[in-house]
């Protein structure tokens, strides 16, 4: 079962940039480490997420523990402790029954005082069922403290959509719960995973910035996902991969949407730029929403136009 490591680390806030410099070395040299798998950098979201948040997948729970204890990494955190602010938390998370990633998750990592656990995790018996009965539950885990690894307990948190999340979060009934945890808990911390379209359109300005609504990035998707497929399939899917190397078409269809989805990974980013106007405007008036439909159906119109009249 693949595991990842969950490490949430304070900044200093004069120290942002050497830090992003720091973590771009440090994510190139975990890259060759044997087992490692991948890694997503989420930045500061204040006041849900207000530190760094570094994710880093390995095939198996030996491989993790390998990079955490390696001379290499011990170095690497030398280097950046004086940007430092507080004490890192550092979990491992077993990736099985999909808790990580989920359309909308929220990892909380807490540290209880010694002696008592038993109080902490009877109070986790409450809260669970509690979040259970809130619009949009999709599950919920907790992992127990791993001892030279894992010094906190983890709770994992699925919500259908970010919405319902952030609603139980700053829910009555959680902030009552919470209230109780005083006797018990050192200290907890929380950030919020994002998938999807997210990453596609984050704000050149705010990158903590919620993202535009699902309705506007999906229009932004089809108008570059539609002439990279038909190009794709145009070009290579049905004269290449159909008829000259002879794939059946189901073989076919799925190179291509490989190929589609890694161009979109830059495509997207780039038509997103062009059209921050609409996706965030600082006036969103009716005239603006209505301006940016407008002109994405005129360039679907012609894409389709231009295609049936060329090909």
């Amino acid at each position: 079962m693949t595991v990842t490591i969950v490490t949430q680390t304070g900044v200093r806030p004069e120290s942002e940039d050497a830090f992003e410099a720091w973590q771009q070395e440090t994510s190139a040299r975990v890259s060759g480490v044997p087992g490692f798998l991948e890694q997503r950098v989420l930045k500061p979201n204040p006041p849900t997420q207000p530190d760094w948040v570094i994710l880093q997948r390995f095939v198996d729970l030996e491989a993790a523990q390998v990079w955490l204890h390696s001379s290499e990494r011990a170095a690497r955190l030398e280097t950046v402790a004086p940007m430092l602010a507080g004490v890192d938390d550092v979990n491992i998370v077993r990736d099985g029954e999909g808790a990580l990633p989920a359309p909308a998750s929220a990892v909380f990592s807490t540290r209880v005082r010694q002696g008592m656990e038993a109080h902490y995790q009877k109070w986790e018996r409450r809260i669970a069922a509690a979040q259970s009965q809130a619009p949009g539950f999709q599950g919920y885990r907790l992992e127990p403290p791993v001892p030279g690894v894992q010094p906190a307990f983890v709770a994992i948190l699925r919500f259908d959509n970010e919405d319902n999340l952030q609603a139980w979060l700053n829910s009555d009934t959680r902030q009552a719960l919470l209230k109780q945890t005083d006797p018990f808990i050192e200290h907890w911390h929380v950030f919020v995973a994002k998938t999807g379209f997210d990453q596609w359109f984050a704000s050149p300005t705010d990158p903590g910035a919620a993202p535009p609504p699902a309705w506007k990035m999906n229009m932004m998707v089809l108008l570059m996902l539609y002439p990279v497929v038909f190009i794709f399939g145009y070009f290579v899917g049905t004269p290449i991969l159909t008829k000259d190397v002879n794939l059946p078409f189901a073989m076919a269809l799925f190179v291509g949407n490989c190929v589609s989805v890694t161009l979109l990974t830059w495509l997207v980013p780039w038509v997103v730029k062009h059209f921050q106007w609409w996706l965030r405007p600082h006036n969103p008036t009716t005239r603006t929403q209505l301006t940016g439909v407008a002109v994405l159906l005129v360039l679907y119109a012609v894409m389709i136009v231009l295609f049936w009249q060329l090909f």
